[in-house]
């Protein structure tokens, strides 16, 4: 029993250190490191995996080593698994990439306005389909700004938009001032980084997105506001270090108060939190995913206190 299935357990304990070390994987070649931390979660499979191998081939050796990946998934992400929402908040906000391809923009807009929600930040929104926005949310959303293919839409007065550059030669990226009840003030960021790959030669293509967000950190460092929400796309989990100039100085509304990963993209079988929601100087008090659009995309909504 005990030297059956050395090499199961040879896995479990590299699974495992792969897990614990996983900010130790380099990122000088092929973006490996940011790779491994976007779908860092999914590791756990590795383990239910070599749990049965290890069951059916009745090796206590594999099934002691597989505590340690156990261990350490728990210590990562056990913590997501809690229900953390709570009830009420002052200011409920949304953010979607509608897909420039989407089929049914007055649809989506219609889906946003039964959100519910005070904000809401839209990403890759098209010429085309801007009319369709545009009238779609005007009734519940008097006020709006759009900056190239991002926009904001309130429920509240706008002030102080202006674009935000992500120094990569067009806009998508905007930064405005919500008033919200009782006068409080919120510097809301809307921002779309650039699109990632996985490429067989040139491996992670992250580095326009890295570059990006640390100019949309620098942006929001010096912001003047304490209360800052940031709502976007991305293209990027908490766990990626490659966001650190961003989610260093901002706490994840999904992480501090949702319930589960919230992953929000492929809509169809999410497989990464992408679409974040991002606080600075306000308290999230629930967050939650709604249901899918014609967009690839699911949105996220959250509520926070002022």
């Amino acid at each position: 029993m005990w030297r059956r299935g050395i090499v199961l357990a040879v896995l479990a304990v590299l699974l495992g250190l792969l897990m614990l070390l996983h900010s130790d994987v380099p990122n000088s070649f092929g973006n490996l490191g940011s790779l491994l931390e976007t779908f860092l979660p999914w590791l756990g499979l590795g383990a239910v995996v070599l749990l049965v191998l290890a069951l059916l081939r009745r090796s206590a050796t594999a099934l002691v080593a597989l505590v340690l990946p156990v261990v350490v998934w728990a210590n990562l992400f056990g913590g997501q698994l809690t229900d953390k929402a709570g009830t009420g908040g002052d200011l409920t906000v949304a953010t979607h990439n509608v897909d420039a391809a989407n089929p049914d923009p007055a649809g989506t807009a219609k889906d946003l306005v039964a959100s519910g929600a005070d904000v809401v930040a839209l990403e890759e929104v098209t010429a085309q389909a801007l009319p369709a926005y545009r009238t779609g949310l005007a009734a519940k959303y008097p006020h709006h700004v759009v900056v190239g293919t991002v926009g904001l839409w309130s429920r509240y007065p706008l002030t102080d938009e202006h674009p935000v550059d992500l120094g990569i030669g067009w806009k998508r990226a905007l930064r405005a001032t919500v008033t919200a009840p009782g006068g409080r003030q919120v510097g809301v960021y809307v921002a779309h980084l650039p699109s990632v790959r996985v490429k067989v030669d040139a491996g992670f293509t992250a580095n326009q997105r890295d570059e990006s967000a640390a100019a949309l950190g620098r942006a929001i460092s010096h912001d003047p506001l304490h209360r800052v929400v940031l709502l976007g796309d991305l293209n990027g989990t908490m766990n990626d270090r490659s966001l650190a100039p961003v989610t260093s100085q901002m706490r994840s509304a999904q992480g501090a108060a949702g319930h589960g990963f919230g992953f929000s993209w492929p809509a169809k079988l999410p497989m990464a939190r992408i679409d974040q929601i991002m606080t600075r100087g306000v308290d999230p008090v629930s967050a939650w995913s709604l249901a899918a659009t014609g967009s690839d995309h699911l949105p996220v909504a959250a509520s926070v206190r002022l």
